[in-house]
């Protein structure tokens, strides 16, 4: 094995400084940090939801009205990210920082969108509307996953960058 003589260049922090004060100044930023645990708070209820149908066949009427709410949230907390990333990143969607957690966003999407059509449909019976439900959480739980993964890399580099301190080149 060669040794390592050349170190990777720097990343980008995930912020400048320009984006982090944008992002410190936005009231979209609040209304995340509000819709964010509400979603969590909606999923989790609908989640107990299906599984309880799933198990026992019971309120099949609540259940699909729980899912409905959450995708209802989901459409709002996405529309109102997508403002935030226009005023943090001068972009609605795929700004660099978050291409990937927005890539998995449109899945999740997708998901929970073909929910509802198949629900208004009446495309599919109780039990398969349920998994699709299901596989419309799982991906919501990864891509929330995702972004706390990157709200606490923003953390990290905020206390590791100190205000007024340059890193190799990039501003802090």
């Amino acid at each position: 094995m060669l040794p390592v003589t050349e170190r990777s260049p720097p990343r980008r922090p995930l912020y400048t400084p320009e984006e982090r004060q944008r992002r410190d100044a936005s009231v979209w930023t609040w209304v995340q940090g509000v819709l964010a645990p509400l979603q969590f708070l909606v999923f989790l209820v609908s989640l107990f939801l299906v599984l309880r149908f799933l198990w026992t066949g019971e309120g099949q009427g609540i259940t699909e009205a729980s899912i409905v709410i959450k995708t209802l949230v989901l459409y709002t907390i996405m529309v109102t990210g997508c403002i935030w990333e226009k005023v943090v990143f001068g972009q609605y969607l795929f700004a660099p920082a978050f291409f990937w957690e927005d890539v998995f966003s449109m899945l999740v999407l997708a998901l929970h969108t073909a929910y509802l059509v198949a629900l208004l449909g009446q495309w599919m019976g109780p039990r398969p509307l349920m998994g699709l439900a299901l596989a419309a959480y799982a991906a919501y739980v990864i891509n929330a996953a995702q972004f706390l993964i990157k709200l606490r890399a923003a953390r990290l580099e905020a206390a590791r960058l100190a205000p007024g301190q340059a890193q190799e080149g990039l501003p802090a």
